[in-house]
């Protein structure tokens, strides 16, 4: 059996405190009188701000009425190019030929990621600059439910394990590879010079 356990001298002041306040069951209840509500002080009168006129029937622009993420795409497209920009052109071009090349085909996120990461740190160590990380498309998984899967698990993840540590402080650049490397299932994966 337990030990009762003995209230501190805050808590029983508090305790003492609301039972003064409270009123037995057995007594007939009376009405107590409403408190008027405070208006709340105003310091200065706002000036209304008068809605822009709108007729039935006309075009309203909806492009800023959500705030969806940007494709996997768009996002890659727009990060800001670190790298040289001469080269880079020629990169998306598919100019540049990778060094190296790692297939993460048919693997699981478990298995893919500590591949990643030995192929990119081993990449560095032997002073690659461009390498090619092939991720693939992706099924479309997508049982029609109200809730969307996501299509190509590996090539949305790819992208954040890399700019994650330990990754994040070698990679320069990442972005989808020329189609003749694997285009949206491949990533070329731009490294910083070895000092």
């Amino acid at each position: 059996m337990k030990k009762p356990r003995h209230l501190s001298a805050e808590e029983r002041a508090l305790w003492d405190m609301v039972a003064k306040r409270a009123e037995p069951l057995d007594k007939p209840t009376t009405k107590l009188a409403r408190a008027k509500p405070r208006t709340p002080e105003v310091s200065s009168p706002t000036k209304r701000q008068e809605l822009p006129s709108f007729k039935v029937g006309q075009s309203v622009d909806h492009s800023a009425d959500h705030d969806l993420l940007p494709s996997l795409g768009q996002q890659i497209r727009s990060a800001p190019v670190q790298m040289d920009q001469k080269a880079f052109g020629r990169l998306k071009r598919g100019k540049l030929k990778p060094e190296a090349r790692i297939d993460l085909h048919g693997m699981t996120l478990a298995q893919a990621h500590p591949a990643l990461t030995g192929f990119v740190l081993r990449s560095a160590s032997a002073g690659h600059r461009l390498v090619l990380v092939i991720t693939g498309k992706g099924k479309n998984r997508d049982d029609g439910g109200p809730i969307p899967t996501k299509f190509g698990v590996l090539r949305h993840q790819v992208p954040q394990w890399l700019a994650m540590a330990p990754l994040g402080g070698l990679v320069l650049q990442v972005t989808e590879a020329h189609i003749r490397h694997g285009g949206g299932g491949a990533y070329y994966v731009y490294l910083r010079r070895a000092r």
